[in-house]
């Protein structure tokens, strides 16, 4: 399976997907942010997942492809319910306006 069609079923698999490295600041506290929703019930565990790229020995090519989907090659790249929403600071935005609470909750 190819890079972009792996990363379009997975995107589409779950609720939630974090492209992320683990080392990344950004990445954490994007991760923060959804841990908080699964611990209020909000997001279940099995609707969410990081994949951490920087051991995948495909992390340009996931980078590179991500560049082409969503405009920037930088992590964390997070996507709800299959659509890219931003990376870390975009995604603290959401939070503080209530926009990714509604994202969550919205069917």
């Amino acid at each position: 399976m190819s890079v972009e069609a792996a990363i379009k079923e997975k995107i589409s698999s779950k609720k939630v997907v974090i492209y992320s490295k683990s080392s990344c600041p950004f990445c954490k506290k994007a991760k923060q942010v959804f841990q908080k929703y699964i611990k209020k019930g909000t997001l279940k565990r099995e609707d969410y997942e990081v994949i951490e790229i920087e051991n995948d020995p495909n992390c340009v090519a996931i980078q590179t492809y991500m560049m082409k989907k969503t405009g920037a090659r930088t992590v964390p790249r997070v996507f709800v319910k299959g659509k890219f929403i931003g990376g870390g600071d975009q995604v603290v935005g959401k939070d503080s306006s209530g926009e990714l609470k509604k994202l969550l909750e919205d069917q």
